[in-house]
């Protein structure tokens, strides 16, 4: 029996196409993309390989974007309405293929396939009345046209109550399904505050997907987008959902990073169980390409970086990379080979927040089956502040920690092992600023 949770017993970790390509992605790129990791990072357990927004638009990256949705596009369709991939930018897709032989691809080298969509049924189709498999309705009949995304103006929104509305979703799913999709991102769903004029509009969406997954027979990873995902539908994205956006867009600014220690804090006893709080894709190494096919390096230092990744796998976000693989530095390489530190993020449980000020925060979690006795506990320092300085925390206010005794302690981005520590005592170390420092402590 299809069980949601199954899809992603872990938080998923891959490669999505947008920080870098923006809506002008193509298959060689993919292909390229999917190559590295295969070789570089699947070993690690990298393995989604994701195509975001605008794949089935002929004019994707002939302007700006912000020009090509006003006040929709024209994209490729097939008969029922359902999008199919550029065959320009995307030639195996000809002749009815779709994205099957890309899938093939990934597949062949041990990854997985996903796709980025806009909720809704694209607004060209509705004008021409195109119709829907396995029904006698139109897609103007399903179509709420008062429900448009703000910032893309393509699609409209299914209404639920209109007769047979949920089955376009179904045709949709069934032909994902057949391609061989694995991963699923859809887009302008996830903050359902957007539409509250319109309630059918996106939370009802959301419940149609996920059935029509179901229904399709075959496992996707459901990715919701954009956020900031409300606090108080946190039971309805851990019933519908394996991933949604506590965050709008993140960029490789320290500022939306260090404001991310709180949203984490809010979502943090929501993790775990095929439920993953997204903090959004991850700005690395070379970034912004897209329409106007110039890129620049991240303007994150190396200790944002590591804060970054320190944040994400403590908390256990799902870690999807957005930049060109190929194009990694050996130190960037290093971060995200780091096999500690990605055990971490797959199999530690419990994260919650042990103190946060303006100058520093401290986070902890525990391995598998803890707290019992013997367990490991991980201890994330993180300096805030605009100067180098010490971050302390004493490790009696520390959860799972079990008072006294005394603790072995590893450095985890360093990869060494650390002067033993008792586990009533007060850890104090020296932090770059914008920095972390990430440990685990073993009983001895």
């Amino acid at each position: 029996m299809y069980s949601k949770n199954d899809v992603a017993k872990r938080p998923p970790m891959g490669w999505n196409s947008y920080d870098y390509y923006n809506t002008m992605v193509t298959e060689e790129d993919v292909k390229r993309n999917a190559d590295f990791m295969a070789e570089h990072l699947k070993m690690y357990g990298w393995e989604y390989v994701v195509v975001d927004i605008q794949w089935s638009d002929p004019a994707a990256g002939s302007l700006c974007p912000q020009v090509q949705y006003v006040p929709f596009t024209r994209l490729c369709t097939d008969e029922y309405s359902r999008q199919i991939p550029d065959p320009v930018r995307f030639p195996s897709s000809k002749d009815g293929k779709g994205f099957a032989p890309l899938a093939e691809y990934c597949h062949k080298k041990g990854l997985k396939f996903g796709i980025h969509i806009m909720r809704g049924i694209p607004r060209q189709c509705c004008h021409d009345h195109a119709k829907i498999l396995g029904t006698d309705v139109t897609a103007d009949q399903i179509a709420n046209p008062f429900s448009v995304c703000k910032w893309n103006g393509d699609m409209y929104g299914i209404d639920c109550t209109k007769k047979d509305a949920h089955k376009y979703y179904d045709s949709v799913f069934a032909l994902y399904a057949q391609w061989g999709v694995d991963f699923v991102k859809v887009d302008d769903i996830c903050n359902t505050n957007f539409y509250k004029e319109n309630p059918y509009s996106a939370e009802k969406e959301i419940e149609m997907i996920a059935a029509a997954i179901e229904k399709s027979g075959r496992p996707m990873v459901l990715s919701l987008s954009p956020g900031p995902a409300v606090i108080e539908k946190a039971w309805h994205m851990e019933k519908y959902a394996n991933m949604w956006r506590i965050t709008d867009d993140f960029w490789d600014d320290w500022r939306l990073l260090k404001a991310m220690f709180e949203r984490c804090e809010v979502w943090q006893k929501h993790v775990g169980n095929g439920n993953w709080p997204d903090c959004d894709m991850i700005p690395v190494g070379k970034l912004g390409y897209g329409w106007n096919k110039v890129s620049r390096k991240t303007n994150f230092t190396p200790d944002e970086e590591i804060t970054m990744f320190t944040l994400w796998s403590i908390f256990r976000s799902p870690l999807i990379l957005g930049t060109e693989l190929p194009e990694l530095d050996e130190r960037t390489l290093s971060i995200i080979q780091n096999e500690e530190v990605l055990a971490l993020n797959a199999s530690s449980h419990g994260a919650c927040q042990v103190m946060r000020n303006e100058r520093q925060t401290v986070w902890a979690s525990c391995g598998e089956g803890c707290p019992a006795k013997g367990m490991d506990v991980f201890i994330a320092l993180f300096n805030l502040s605009d100067e180098d300085g010490e971050v302390a925390v004493n490790l009696s206010d520390v959860p799972y920690l079990n008072g006294s005794g005394t603790y072995r302690v590893r450095d985890l981005w360093n990869r060494r092992d650390m002067f033993p520590v008792e586990g009533d005592a007060e850890l104090s170390l020296s932090v770059n600023k914008h920095g972390a420092v990430l440990l685990k402590l073993s009983r001895k």
